[in-house]
């Protein structure tokens, strides 16, 4: 008689990734087919970031630039350094990335918001916005080149689709390119290489660092800069006599714009990859033109609607 086969062992656990390691899904970054909540969240910074050029451009009648820059930097900067002392009981540097969160810092604060307002003073907006809409792209082509992150066929065909569109929203406004706009033209590519290089940089930090810790010590590193290069202009300004829409702009840069829309960016760099989160920065310049219809009276012609569904055809097909 045969003895009979002893059933087979059962499978070993699976072993559970450490603390913040489970957000990411693979190495190469490539997202897969269902919604997360890091689409989710981008959805929402879209919202935040398209309603501020409005709120920014109010903003401007009653306060310097550069002024406004470095204040709602400097309150952004305190609300996050007690949140963190809040949340984490100190606000210390994770071991070994002093260097690279000081250097993020300075690059996609300090370096980026200094040549972001200085397009829109020596250059036009319309032009800004244009330069600043290729910046999605620019992140593919690093994150392909450098090997960052696996870019597919069908991404790279979703960036260049979204791009065209934005093109399409924004060439409506009349774009003026010039020796009049020359300088300001340069800052915003400057600025553009600034925000992608930070981006890809946010790849390099450790999923187990988190996304709250990262926003707050890049924005603290960030804010000293901000606030020398508008110190004469904050000097200069009478605060008793600012009145309320300049006070509720700045609170809307600074904790929404700054606060809350920079950290959903790092978490879903940090979750999803550059290239998937930057596709989504091309619906800010239609939420922008949306939002300056419904609050400052700017009309919407049909080619914006052809460029709109442009837009949204290449974000569906680079995020799938």
């Amino acid at each position: 008689m045969t003895a009979p086969t002893p059933p087979a062992p059962p499978p070993p656990p699976r072993p559970v990734p450490p603390s913040g390691a489970a957000a990411r899904p693979h190495p190469a970054g490539v997202p897969d087919h269902a919604p997360s909540s890091a689409d989710l969240g981008m959805l929402l910074v879209c919202l935040i970031w398209g309603a501020n050029f409005s709120v920014v451009k109010g903003a401007f009648e009653y306060l310097p630039a550069l002024a406004f820059t470095g204040v709602r930097f400097a309150l952004s900067s305190a609300f996050l350094y007690l949140l963190v002392r809040w949340r984490y009981g100190a606000v210390t540097f994770p071991p070994g990335l002093t260097g690279r969160l000081i250097w993020l810092g300075v690059l996609g604060n300090t370096l980026y918001q200094i040549a972001f307002t200085l397009a829109l003073l020596w250059s036009t907006a319309t032009n800004t916005a244009l330069i600043l809409a290729t910046m999605p792209a620019v992140v593919t082509v690093l994150a392909g080149v450098r090997r960052i992150e696996r870019v597919t066929p069908r991404m790279w065909a979703g960036t260049a689709l979204a791009t065209l569109g934005v093109a399409l929203v924004i060439s409506t406004g009349g774009i003026e390119f010039s020796a009049a706009t020359l300088k300001g033209d340069a800052c915003a590519v400057a600025a553009v290489i600034f925000w992608s290089v930070y981006t890809l940089g946010l790849r390099r930090i450790p999923a187990s660092v988190p996304p709250l810790t990262t926003t707050a010590l890049t924005t603290l590193t960030g804010t000293p800069g901000l606030v020398l290069a508008g110190l004469v202009p904050i000097v200069g300004v009478d605060w008793l006599h600012v009145p309320a829409p300049a006070w509720g702009a700045l609170a809307y840069s600074s904790f929404l714009s700054l606060v809350v829309a920079y950290f959903i960016w790092n978490a879903s760099v940090q979750r999803v990859g550059g290239t998937r989160t930057a596709i989504y920065m091309c619906l800010t310049p239609l939420v922008a033109a949306l939002t300056a219809w419904a609050t400052l009276g700017e009309r919407l012609v049909p080619l914006q609607g052809v460029g709109a569904a442009l837009i949204l055809t290449g974000v569906l097909m680079t995020r799938r």
